[in-house]
């Protein structure tokens, strides 16, 4: 498998990239916002993941590991083939379909070309719970750093707890503290109030 490619950006165009790496030419698929995030540059890395069907194999290229992780959940779902999912991460950005999905909002995936009613509820039921462990809105809402509370959720999820769940208690931590404590002092207290 291909884990990613880092090279020259021989040829960039808004659903391709050709990296030269080393005189080999890869092209690549990609979406929208990863040829925004590339479009000023002349190098660089790209995560990729490699789809082989019947009739061929396609080499997709993510700027951000987040973007190529929330691809892979995307073609998990039966009916959401590589392109249906190139063009819902050209439409959103990795953590709001993370966030439409969790919060079950079909309206916003239906915005989505190729997405209708019945995928978006497929999208729902089907990485509700998948995604409810995505650091949903972390670094893009945060101007890129997280802070100590986002960071707190995110570790109690990863522990298993539910996202909901996980908020509350950490809310409720941070009510309940006369000072800003440290990350590790806000999942422990988050834990015990659990």
């Amino acid at each position: 498998m291909i884990a990613f490619v880092r090279g020259q950006f021989a040829v960039k165009t808004p659903a391709r990239v050709v990296v030269d790496v080393n005189g080999v030419g890869y092209e690549l698929q990609v979406s929208l916002h990863t040829y925004s995030a590339i479009s000023n540059k002349d190098s660089g890395l790209l995560f990729t993941y490699l789809h082989i069907t019947e009739n061929a194999q396609t080499l997709f290229g993510f700027a951000e590991l987040a973007e190529k992780e929330m691809f892979m959940h995307l073609i998990s779902v039966s009916g959401v083939g590589a392109a249906t999912a190139r063009m819902m991460l050209s439409g959103m950005r990795p953590d709001e379909i993370a966030k439409a999905i969790v919060q079950g909002n079909t309206r916003q995936l239906e915005g989505i070309k190729g997405i209708g009613k019945k995928s978006a509820e497929r999208l729902i039921v089907e990485l509700k719970d998948k995604l409810g462990k995505y650091p949903v809105g972390t670094a893009a809402t945060t101007g890129g750093i997280p802070s100590p509370d986002s960071d707190a959720v995110n570790a109690l999820v990863a522990l298993g707890i539910g996202r909901p769940m996980a908020e509350q208690a950490v809310r409720k931590t941070l009510a309940g503290m006369p000072e800003a404590g440290s990350l590790e002092d806000i999942i422990k207290q988050a834990l015990k109030n659990l």
